[in-house]
């Protein structure tokens, strides 16, 4: 779809919000043509990070008094020095939960909104996927078929041999694109730059491939952008439409929307912050809730709630979103090894799984600067669980300290 088509789809695409956000939520279809540099907000003082409220008087639910007791206590102190904020739901057989804890700003130091929007990151991986496995039952697109059979025009016969699945799951041995800097500091002064996800497969397949298709994993985002394109090709509609008309309008996600070219959340959020060098050279927290996401577009730019997500992760696991035999795609597992690690592919098709209390846990994790978010649940829906985390080294390494406490809260230690 050329870029005009697209800009005007995403102008007039609007999805309907809850009553505390504006009266319209506009829904952008994709990225614009790069460069895009709207102009720079002022960057805002970050005080130090005050007290924050008891997180045990924003919690209530049904669970287990163990289950409750693990929660609030991934909760207890924030904000703290890894994260400023944290909104929890859990669900299932085994009864429901729902916490907040920490501050909306660390200028107001006022309680966390848990109704707040957040940037949901790689989660919007499940929601691609769900798209284009409804599209390959509609025999639109074909699992087997080779992605440049779509796109002869962008993708070169290097990488010919890459299929649909493939880009799904993560061994299609397509390498990343460069984008910008490798330190945080480089990232955010290019945070509201956009990038073209045709520019991007073009940057990432003009790259000798990392390995031959099927053989490897390498979790990577371009695949996705891959697929977005290729939603937009077969159907001759935006990606964020589709997203939309397929997945948030059917399950009643009225606060999930693809922001586009639009670098600030819409409507009531919590800030996010990161850890980086500040301008006069020592080392503290920046405000960075305001930052494009066009370089993560259909692999990662989704603005959600903790609501909405565990609505969609119920009805994708109970086969309302994906239907029939073509779920199992998303709960199963490609039998190569890792292209870094060597360890067994953790990543199915827009989901990963891992072990945690013995059991099978599967969901999708997702990191934006500022925020840590994730969906997971067990593959018969007993338990589910849903979190946003404003953590402040939200792209770092390791997993953030709560967000890893109230994984295990929810499922057990791995």
């Amino acid at each position: 779809m050329r870029n005009a088509t697209r800009a005007l789809l995403a102008a007039t695409l609007v999805l309907g919000v809850a009553a505390a956000g504006p009266s319209v939520l506009p829904a952008a279809a994709s990225a614009p043509s790069a460069p895009f540099i709207p102009s720079t907000p002022s960057t805002p003082s970050i005080p130090s990070i005050p007290s924050g409220p008891s997180a045990a008087a924003r919690a209530a639910g049904t669970v287990g008094p163990d289950t409750a007791s693990a929660l609030r206590a991934a909760l207890t102190g924030l904000p703290s020095a890894d994260a400023t904020a944290a909104l929890v739901r859990v669900g299932g057989a085994g009864g429901g939960w729902r916490g907040s804890a920490g501050v909306h700003d660390l200028v107001s130091g006022r309680p966390a909104d848990p109704a707040a929007r957040f940037r949901a990151g790689s989660v919007t991986k499940a929601f691609t996927a769900a798209v284009a496995l409804q599209l390959v039952a509609e025999h639109r697109l074909d699992l087997d078929r080779s992605a440049r059979s779509y796109l002869p025009e962008l993708i070169p016969a290097s990488y010919a041999r890459v299929t649909v699945r493939q880009l799904l799951d993560h061994t299609h041995g397509i390498p990343a694109p460069d984008l910008f800097g490798d330190t945080v500091e480089e990232a955010y002064a290019e945070r509201l730059r956009g990038y073209d996800p045709e520019d991007m497969v073009r940057a990432a397949t003009s790259e000798r491939p990392e390995f031959a298709p099927g053989e490897r994993q390498h979790y990577l985002n371009i695949g996705y952008t891959v697929t977005g394109l290729l939603i937009e090709r077969v159907t001759g509609d935006s990606y964020a439409h589709q997203v939309a008309r397929r997945v948030l309008r059917p399950l009643g996600l009225r606060d999930t929307y693809s922001p586009g070219a639009e670098p600030r959340i819409v409507g009531p959020y919590n800030h996010g912050y990161q850890t980086m060098t500040l301008d006069d050279g020592t080392t503290g927290l920046r405000d960075v809730s305001v930052w494009g996401v066009t370089d993560a577009w259909a692999a990662g730019d989704l603005v959600s709630t903790t609501a909405d997500l565990e609505r969609f992760t119920r009805a994708l696991f109970a086969g309302r979103v994906v239907r029939g035999p073509l779920l199992e795609e998303m709960f199963t597992l490609p039998k190569v090894t890792d292209f870094e690690s060597g360890e067994p592919a953790a990543y199915s098709a827009g989901l990963s799984m891992k072990v945690l209390g013995g059991r099978e846990v599967w969901g999708k994790t997702g990191g934006r600067w500022g925020y840590n978010t994730a969906v997971a649940g067990t593959r018969d829906g007993s338990r589910t669980l849903v979190y946003s985390v404003n953590a402040t080294d939200a792209k770092g390494e390791g997993m953030n300290e709560v967000a890893q406490a109230l994984m295990v809260a929810a499922f057990g230690r791995p």
